[in-house]
């Protein structure tokens, strides 16, 4: 990942509605939810939610998809993983500093439990 680019979805993340968007949406996992089912929690009006949504959504830190007449986002959790990664590489030249993201297990484990749950949900 470039500085660069690391930077935009900091600015991004950076907003308060925008951060908290993005956290709920990664709390509930690759299934999402609607952008009504979002402002509603979140109390934002529709024409702030949309706005917001809009940018996470072309800085690549969530997607929408259509369903019927709605929208449903989900996180992006590649791009979250990235950015993760650019942050904490070589943190500490290399040694295990951070127990809080230790905590959180291995990437391919984390990836692995979302596709489980998503397997679960649909059967």
């Amino acid at each position: 990942m470039e500085i660069s680019n690391a930077a935009e979805l900091l600015a991004a993340l950076g907003h308060e509605s925008r951060l908290a968007i993005f956290r709920m949406l990664v709390e509930v996992g690759p299934s999402g939810m609607n952008a009504s089912a979002i402002g509603e929690r979140l109390a934002l009006p529709l024409a702030t939610l949309s706005f917001h949504l809009s940018h996470l959504s072309r800085v690549g830190l969530i997607k929408g998809k259509r369903e019927s007449r709605f929208i449903h986002y989900s996180a992006e959790f590649g791009t979250m993983d990235d950015l993760i990664a650019f942050l904490t590489h070589n943190c500490c030249q290399g040694k295990a500093c951070l127990p809080k993201t230790a905590s959180c297990d291995s990437v391919a484990r984390r990836r692995g439990d979302a596709i489980d749950r998503e397997h679960d949900a649909t059967n």
